[in-house]
């Protein structure tokens, strides 16, 4: 049975994962980054307007990041092929994950019913997992609004690297 993304807190143990991740040769797991802080934030699709600007302001901030011992991973469940296009065509800096089977938005309680002109349907809500060396979840940010977001998810993490 899925997760919901409200059973998810910070102290928790992360939900593992195995995915296949751009620039990588083997599917990346929550150990790949053991010992490193994790950014990983789920969006609803590549190249539209709000998950360009997200994953833009990922790349903008990626060296400090970096220097606060962090990766960024961006999920959904678009292709790896389709994530290589929107890395090349938006110049990203980060890597994407390709949730193609729905595990990992389904372990990470993201994957809910939304609502659009009366329509209902499934699909990935904008949520952001800070992760820490250890695989315990440090901050959840369940419902996530774009314009900020990246300066909150880097302000979280230089107060706890301070």
């Amino acid at each position: 049975m899925p997760t919901k993304l409200t059973d998810l807190k910070a102290g928790q143990s992360a939900p593992d994962f195995s995915m296949d991740v751009t620039g990588m040769d083997e599917p990346a797991t929550l150990s790949t980054y053991s010992g490193r802080y994790l950014v990983l934030y789920f969006y609803p699709k590549d190249d539209t307007p709000g998950c360009t600007t997200e994953a833009l302001g990922f790349t903008a901030h990626k060296a400090v990041f970096a220097s606060l011992n962090a990766d960024i991973l961006g999920v959904s469940r678009d292709t790896i092929e389709k994530h290589n296009k929107f890395i090349a065509k938006k110049d990203l800096g980060i890597a994407l994950g390709s949730d193609h089977t729905g595990d990992v938005t389904d372990a990470y309680g993201v994957w809910v019913e939304k609502s659009m002109y009366g329509k209902t349907y499934m699909g990935i809500q904008r949520a952001t997992f800070l992760i820490g060396p250890d695989g315990t979840i440090v901050e959840v940010w369940p419902k996530v609004r774009v314009k900020g977001h990246v300066e909150d998810v880097l302000a979280r993490l230089q107060a706890i690297s301070a």
